[in-house]
């Protein structure tokens, strides 16, 4: 089990042809990831050649998935087209909709989420898309850092979700998702956390957050009311100086706003367990599932 991705996903890359998008390919598709179309508008009728797999190119993401049966497109489009992409995958009713690019406009993120609403699950953007380790990736998280386990991430930072990956590798994964820092973006770590929550596979939620708005606030609400599985956290930010946008677009503090110390007081009303660094944080995660018999994955 896994959420968002799994070994029957039907993967498109937008973008596939450019050196970006065609270098992830490869990636993906050594990750075991069902690539089945590529999409670059006026390429249609071609194929790029990935050593053993020959990958087909549409014009038009609704092509790809009429002829292919694509149920996940991941966008690596420059920021200017973006938007347009999105779109498209979102008019196509693409049920999963992972966007990489980094310096999307934000009035373009607004417009395509609201083209999305109802039609389209999107990840991102300015993210590192998600992985369902021994199953699928759809994104640039290397597939070589953990393999599949009981945890469940959800995190803003890509490098953030890489170390913690690495640091509980031995433990495994069930899905990692990195939602993206930009200030708007499509899936929450309210949604992650539900689907965790119903997740069989899943025993125990990592949240990785960062200062700057409010989501980690709001996830802890959700967790107090909704989550019964354990959860431990990091909150990036905790030296960061006021009035000075931090990594991501959206980690900025203001006042007392969106400080981290405020997100791990939060948490940790919550009943979260919240380390001060990310190896503190692998350390949580270890004790919390000390003791908890190992399933066998299914």
């Amino acid at each position: 089990m896994a959420i968002f991705l799994t070994k029957d996903s039907r993967v498109l890359v937008q973008g596939m042809t450019g050196a970006e998008g065609a270098r992830h390919t490869a990636r993906m598709l050594a990750a075991d990831t069902d690539i089945v179309a590529g999409v670059t508008p006026g390429k249609g009728g071609r194929s790029v050649d990935f050593g053993d797999r020959k990958v087909p190119v549409f014009g038009t993401v609704a092509e790809a998935m009429e002829e292919t049966g694509a149920d996940v497109s991941v966008v690596f489009v420059p920021p200017r087209f973006a938007g347009a992409a999105v779109e498209e995958a979102a008019e196509a009713a693409m049920p999963l909709c992972v966007v990489i690019t980094e310096g999307v406009p934000v009035h373009d993120t607004l417009r395509f989420l609201a083209k999305a609403r109802g039609r389209t699950r999107v990840v991102g953007p300015n993210c590192p898309g998600l992985i369902s380790p021994g199953q699928a990736s759809a994104g640039i998280v290397p597939a070589d850092i953990a393999g599949h386990g009981r945890i469940g991430l959800v995190s803003k930072s890509g490098t953030l979700t890489y170390q913690l990956m690495y640091e509980l590798r031995d433990l495994g994964f069930s899905t990692a998702v990195g939602i993206g820092g930009d200030p708007v973006i499509g899936t929450t770590h309210i949604d992650c956390l539900r689907a965790f929550e119903d997740d069989p596979a899943t025993e125990a939620i990592v949240v990785i957050g960062e200062i700057g708005g409010d989501a980690e606030e709001r996830a802890a609400a959700f967790i107090s009311a909704r989550v019964t599985k354990p959860v431990v956290a990091y909150v990036a930010g905790f030296t960061a100086p006021e009035g000075k946008t931090m990594g991501h677009a959206g980690a900025i503090v203001s006042g007392s706003s969106g400080t981290a110390q405020a997100k791990k007081e939060a948490l940790e009303a919550a009943g979260v367990r919240v380390g001060r660094t990310p190896s503190e944080t692998a350390r949580l995660m270890r004790s919390v599932l000390a003791g908890r018999p190992i399933r066998e994955a299914s």
